[in-house]
C-alpha cells in the first residue's frame, strides 16, 4: 500500500525511450498542462524555441505527441 502512494507522489512515469533530459522535461510539463505552444514551453521551461522545435519533432516522430497548429499535446 505504501509503495503506490509513493508512486503516485512521485509523479507521472516516462516512457522508457526517453533518454533526452530535455526531452523528459517537455515530456514532463504536457503531461502536468496539457496543450501548449511552443512560445508557452519556451518561457515556462526556459529554453530556446529553436531546441524546442528539435525536440517535439523527435517525440511527434516517436508518436509521443500530436500537433494541431502551433499546439502540441500528448498523444
Amino acid at each position: 500500500m505504501i509503495e503506490t502512494e509513493t508512486a503516485r507522489a512521485a509523479g507521472p512515469a516516462l516512457p522508457p525511450e526517453l533518454q533526452s533530459p530535455r526531452a523528459k522535461l517537455v515530456y514532463l510539463y504536457l503531461t502536468t498542462n496539457g496543450d501548449a505552444t511552443v512560445s508557452e514551453m519556451g518561457d515556462s521551461l526556459g529554453m530556446k524555441k529553436l531546441s524546442l522545435y528539435s525536440i517535439l519533432k523527435t517525440l511527434r516522430k516517436e508518436g509521443m505527441i500530436d500537433c494541431d497548429g502551433d499546439t502540441y499535446a500528448l498523444n
